[in-house]
Order: C-alpha cells, then sequence, then structure tokens
C-alpha cells in the first residue's frame, strides 16, 4: 500500500505547498519506507512509498523519464508487468528501475490510454505529460485502489484519501445530504463520484 496526492491549477497560480504538506503527512502510514515531491510548473505530485518490488530508490516516486516528458505518482500492483516490460524492450525501450512503476511509464508512452487495457491488476494513478500539459488520473476497473478529489477554486486537488484533501484546507466538509441517504439505506455504502463530503468526490472505477 503506498500513497499519492497533487495539485493542478488551471490559473497559473503554483500549486500550494503547505497543502502538499499536509496531504503528504496524513498519507505518510500508508508509504513508511519514503516520500517524494515533485513540482513542475502548475503541477505538484506527491508520493508516499511502501517498498513491495523493486527496493532500491531507482523505483521511488514521483517518477520522471525526462526523455519521455512524463511523470507519474503510482500506487498499486501490476501483476503483469514482466510481460509488458518484454514487450516495450523489444519495441526499443530501456528500463533505469525493475519494477512496475516504469513499465506503466513507459506503456503509457507507447500505447497512450490503451495502455490501461494492458494493465493486470490493482492501481490509481496520475500521469502529468510534458509536452500536451495534460494531467490525467486513472483507477482500475474494480476500485481496488482509491483516489479522491477536490475541485478548487482554479484548481483540483487529489489524494488517496479524503482525510488527507480536508487536512489540506479549503475543503467543504459540509454533509452531502444524497451520499448520507444512500450510506443509510445501501449497506453503508456511498457510489461513487460522492463521499459523505459535499467537497470530496472518488474517481469511479474503470475511470
Amino acid at each position: 500500500m503506498c500513497g499519492i496526492c497533487g495539485e493542478v491549477r488551471f490559473d497559473g497560480a503554483p500549486p500550494s505547498a503547505t497543502a502538499m504538506a499536509a496531504m503528504l503527512d496524513a498519507i505518510a502510514p500508508r508509504g513508511p519506507d519514503g516520500s517524494g515531491y515533485i513540482q513542475h510548473g502548475s503541477i505538484a505530485l506527491g508520493h508516499r512509498r511502501l517498498k513491495i518490488i523493486d527496493l532500491s530508490e531507482k523505483s521511488r516516486q514521483p517518477m520522471t523519464d525526462s526523455a519521455l516528458g512524463i511523470t507519474i505518482a503510482f500506487n498499486g500492483c501490476i501483476y503483469n508487468y514482466p510481460e509488458l516490460r518484454a514487450e516495450l524492450e523489444a519495441k526499443g525501450y530501456s528500463f533505469f528501475s525493475s519494477g512496475d512503476t516504469e513499465v506503466i511509464l513507459k506503456a503509457w508512452h507507447c500505447w497512450g490510454e490503451a495502455a490501461i487495457d494492458r494493465l493486470h491488476g490493482m492501481f490509481a494513478f496520475v500521469i502529468s505529460e510534458r509536452e500536451t500539459g495534460r494531467t490525467v488520473m486513472v483507477r482500475d476497473r474494480f476500485g481496488i485502489k482509491p483516489l479522491y478529489y477536490s475541485e478548487l477554486p482554479g484548481g483540483l486537488r487529489f489524494a488517496s484519501s479524503l482525510p488527507a484533501l480536508v487536512k489540506s484546507g479549503g475543503i467543504d466538509t459540509s454533509i452531502d445530504r444524497a451520499a448520507l441517504h444512500n450510506y443509510m439505506s445501501l449497506h453503508a455504502v456511498v457510489p461513487p463520484p460522492r463521499t459523505i463530503l459535499n467537497g470530496v468526490r472518488k474517481l469511479p472505477p474503470a475511470t
């Protein structure tokens, strides 16, 4: 279990370093083996790491491939990453790490959004593309790995946990009455994208 967080600005302002620090602190229990933070212009990405596959610092996150212009913050496990890596190596891609994070990064560069269909596992990740300026949030088919987000004036903030977003500040914490109704009538389930708070939404599975 790892944790990711971040902020994207659409108004030209820089991401809030204070909010990022608060979110990284809140998700620290999800990743006791390391903490990473990257800011590129209008986007900031954070990661708390639990070492599972590649135990070296080569797989620390957020991970950037400067040559490809792609940065990723990833939480999860890709079960077929060795097969995908072999396929990508046959296409001429080279790797600097031995984990699954870099495989997702290279797969995204090779196949774009179609790479998601090739991933077998549980995952939530955020990809930032330097050339297009695009930031994409992705969640696995069954929603095993969580990803929450909040719309802000001029931006968007996201994290692996709802409390992390609340701790970042400036979030509407009033109760979503429709979500509360669902919670009370659907065996404590709140269907996405709603959460119990008006100011926080969860990315639906297979998104």
